[in-house]
């Protein structure tokens, strides 16, 4: 019997993305980055211990993995779309709004096939689960200036 949490086949949109299954993986994803910033715990040991132990819902299991490895990776990158946009330094940054900043813009950068107002959205919706109160206006009002600079075509589209 195959294991459900690696075969999100339900609810697939025309372009076979399973969007509760994507959510799903950015939740997981930002848990685990979260778990990378705070503790500095080796990637593939988070992976493992995420696999084994945390994940109870179907999610897309690929772009989970994607995720936890490539925001690591391109750390430097990610944080440097940032920096122009910024009026404080990124150690000043909650560390659940850091991660899901990296996790946004690691979308906005490496995944063209998602939407930016997606990637927007659905950041907005964990900072508002899992950051501050207020965090959800400075994550938005970053990812929005973010987004003109790296998908100005297609923000520019969009309003015509």
């Amino acid at each position: 019997m195959p294991n459900e949490k690696q075969n999100p086949t339900q609810h697939e949109n025309p372009n076979g993305v399973n969007p509760i299954a994507r959510r799903n993986a950015r939740r997981y994803a930002l848990q685990a980055m979260y778990q990378w910033h705070i503790a500095g715990t080796p990637v593939n040991d988070i992976e493992n211990e995420f696999l084994h132990y945390h994940i109870d819902k179907k999610l897309d299991l690929d772009y989970f993995k994607e995720l936890i490895h490539g925001i690591p990776e391109h750390q430097s990158h990610l944080d440097k779309e940032m920096l122009p946009f910024l009026g404080r330094s990124i150690q000043e940054i909650d560390p659940i709004e850091l991660t899901v900043l990296r996790l946004a813009i690691y979308e906005l950068m490496k995944r063209p096939d998602v939407p930016y107002r997606v990637v927007i959205n659905e950041a907005l919706e964990l900072t508002k689960k899992f950051g501050s109160v207020e965090g959800y206006k400075f994550v938005n009002g970053l990812l929005d200036r973010i987004a003109k600079k790296l998908r100005a075509q297609e923000s520019l589209s969009k309003h015509d």
